[in-house]
C-alpha cells in the first residue's frame, strides 16, 4: 500500500481522494518508480476536478509529470538508484501517473534527470516548462530570431506562459505578455516581458487579416485567441499553438497562411520522440538560471492538490505548483 491521489467513476459518481492505494491498481511497466516530486498541469486540474474527460480509465493516478527513485528494473536502460523524468505519453490518463508515492512506468516513457537540475528544479519546469521550450524551438526552425519583431505569449501567469517568458526573454526577444490578470503585470515583467496586454484585446472574434504584429507567438489559450493572433502575425511569421484555456475551436480563415505565409505550427508534448525531448530538455539546461525557479514556482504536500487544482481552474493559481510526495 502507498498513498496516492486516486480518482475513481462508479455508480457514485466521479471523485478524487487522497487515499491508501493497493499496488494492483499499478499497470503493467519494465521500471517501478519511487516517485519524489509530481507537479499540477492544466491538464491534471481538468483530471482532478472532473471538468474535461481527460481520465480514460479508472481507478487513475492522475498526473501527467514526475521524477523519482528507480526501485526495480526489467530493462538494461536504467537501474536501482537511477533518477528518472517522465512528461506525458498518456500518464495520467490512461496509464497510473505522478500524484502517488509509487509509479510503474514504460522505460521508453523515461528519460535520465539531467545532471543540471535537482528533482525539485525538475518538477517546477515539468511538462509547462518543457512544452514552452519546444514551442521556442519551433519558432528558432522557422526562423524567428529577436531581430524580427516583438513575440506575443498568452496565458502569461500560467506554467508555459510563465516559461516562455523567461526563455525568450533570455535569448534576446521582445515578449509581450497577454493576460487577464493586470495584478501580475509586475510578476511578468521581472520574467522578462517587455510590456503586458489585455487579454481581452485578443479574445473576441475578430477579421480575417489585421494589422501585422508579431514575429511570432507562443499560445496556450486557442480559439479566437489564436484566430487573432494568427490574422496579426508578420509576413513569413510562425505561431506555436499549444494549448485551448478559451476553447478548442479555431474561428480563423486561410487568409493569413495564404497571404502572409504565416505558419501555425502544432506542439504536442504528450507523444513527442525522445530525441525532442532530449533536446528540448538539453536546452533547458543551457537557459534556465536557478532565481527562475524562485519566481516561477511553489510547493505542496499531496494533501492540497485537490484544492489546488480547484483553484488552477478557478484562474487563481500563477506559475508552477510542485507537488512534495515526501511530505
Amino acid at each position: 500500500m502507498f498513498n496516492g491521489l486516486l480518482i475513481e467513476k462508479d455508480d457514485q459518481g466521479y471523485r478524487a481522494a487522497v487515499k491508501e492505494i493497493d499496488e494492483s491498481v499499478l499497470p503493467d511497466g519494465d521500471v517501478s518508480v519511487k516517485v519524489i516530486y509530481s507537479t499540477i498541469n492544466y491538464k491534471d486540474a481538468l483530471a482532478i476536478t472532473g471538468k474535461g474527460p481527460v481520465v480514460r480509465q479508472f481507478p487513475m493516478v492522475p498526473g501527467i509529470d514526475l521524477v523519482g527513485l528507480v526501485e526495480a528494473s526489467d530493462t538494461d536502460k536504467f537501474k536501482v538508484g537511477d533518477y528518472v523524468l517522465l512528461n506525458g505519453f498518456g500518464v495520467g490518463e490512461v496509464h497510473c501517473g505522478g500524484l502517488a508515492e509509487r509509479a510503474r512506468l514504460k522505460s521508453e516513457w523515461l528519460i535520465p534527470l539531467p545532471n543540471a537540475f535537482t528533482p525539485k528544479q525538475a518538477m517546477a519546469i515539468g511538462t509547462a516548462g518543457y512544452t514552452a521550450m519546444l514551442s521556442v524551438i519551433a519558432l528558432e526552425k522557422n526562423g524567428v530570431t529577436p531581430e524580427k519583431g516583438e513575440i506575443l505569449v498568452t496565458g502569461a501567469n500560467g506554467g508555459v506562459g510563465s516559461f516562455a517568458i523567461a526563455i525568450l526573454a533570455k535569448l534576446g526577444y521582445q515578449v509581450v505578455a497577454s493576460t487577464g490578470r493586470a495584478d501580475q503585470a509586475a510578476y511578468l515583467e521581472k520574467l522578462g516581458a517587455a510590456e503586458v496586454v489585455d487579454r481581452n484585446t485578443l479574445s473576441e472574434p475578430g477579421r480575417p487579416l489585421a494589422r501585422e504584429r508579431w514575429a511570432g507567438a507562443i499560445d496556450s489559450v486557442g480559439s479566437h485567441t489564436l484566430a487573432n493572433i494568427c490574422a496579426s502575425t508578420k509576413y513569413g511569421g510562425t505561431v506555436a499553438a499549444c494549448g485551448l484555456a478559451q476553447g478548442m475551436d479555431f474561428p480563423s480563415s486561410v487568409m493569413p497562411f495564404i497571404l502572409r505565409g504565416v505558419t501555425l505550427a502544432g506542439i504536442d508534448s504528450v507523444m513527442r520522440p525522445l530525441e525532442d525531448r532530449l533536446e528540448a530538455w538539453q536546452r533547458l539546461t543551457e537557459i534556465i538560471e536557478p532565481q527562475m525557479f524562485d519566481d516561477i514556482s511553489a510547493d505542496i504536500g499531496l494533501d492540497e492538490v485537490i484544492s489546488t487544482a480547484e483553484a488552477l481552474m478557478a484562474g487563481q493559481v500563477r506559475g508552477r505548483v510542485v507537488v512534495d510526495l515526501t511530505k
